[in-house]
Order: C-alpha cells, then sequence, then structure tokens
C-alpha cells in the first residue's frame, strides 16, 4: 500500500503564498494521474490541479479555474514529490488540501494538510 504524506499547510494572511508538498512511497511516474484537491468546511472536494497520463495525449496538465494563474502543480520525481505553489492566497482558497495518485483502478489519499487564509 502505497503512503502519502502532505506537509506544507498553516496559517498565512490573504495576498500571501505556500508551497504544499506531497511525498509518495514510489516512483511518480507509476502513477496515471497526480493531483491536488481540497475540501472547505461544508463543501465538497474539489479538484485543484492534476497531471494525468494516457494514450495519444501523454501528460495532461490541470488547473481548476478558480485558482488559475495562482496555483502551479509541479513535481521532483528524485524525490518522489509533487508540489502546489500557492500565491496571492485568498480567504476562499481556506480548506484541507489533499494529495492523490491514481495507480490503474486503484486510488490513494494523502492524510490532508490544513491551510487557512485569514482576510
Amino acid at each position: 500500500q502505497e503512503q502519502l504524506v502532505e506537509s506544507g499547510g498553516g496559517l498565512v494572511q490573504a495576498g500571501g503564498s505556500l508551497r504544499l508538498s506531497c511525498v509518495v512511497s514510489r516512483d511518480i511516474f507509476s502513477a496515471n494521474a497526480m493531483a491536488w484537491y481540497r475540501q472547505a468546511p461544508g463543501k465538497s472536494r474539489e479538484l485543484v490541479a492534476a497531471y494525468t497520463y494516457g494514450g495519444v495525449t501523454g501528460e495532461s496538465i490541470f488547473i481548476a479555474d478558480s485558482v488559475k494563474g495562482r496555483f502551479t502543480i509541479s513535481r521532483d520525481p528524485a524525490k518522489n514529490t509533487i508540489f502546489l505553489q500557492m500565491t496571492s492566497l485568498q480567504s476562499e482558497d481556506t480548506a484541507v488540501y489533499y494529495c492523490s495518485f491514481r495507480w490503474g483502478s486503484r486510488t490513494g489519499w494523502g492524510q490532508g494538510t490544513q491551510v487557512t487564509v485569514s482576510s
């Protein structure tokens, strides 16, 4: 069973930045998809950013409209780590952030890291 461990969350003022990390216990390029989700209180889990791999399209990058231009997904294969760089944070970005990897039909999740943006 793969392990996913997020870090980097915290309390930040509006307009500030944070970088989240997710370390995976296996080669990240063995995955079909690597993603960041978030879940705010009382809301459903939302896909924020993702790399997906498949077929003739090869690699695709998804960034949600709500964070486009402010958030960036990246990875460091040598460290089996993906990142979510978050800038110009807003109170609406307050949520628990989760990384998720998909290997075929199996999906793994991290435990989540809290991001709180104060206005």
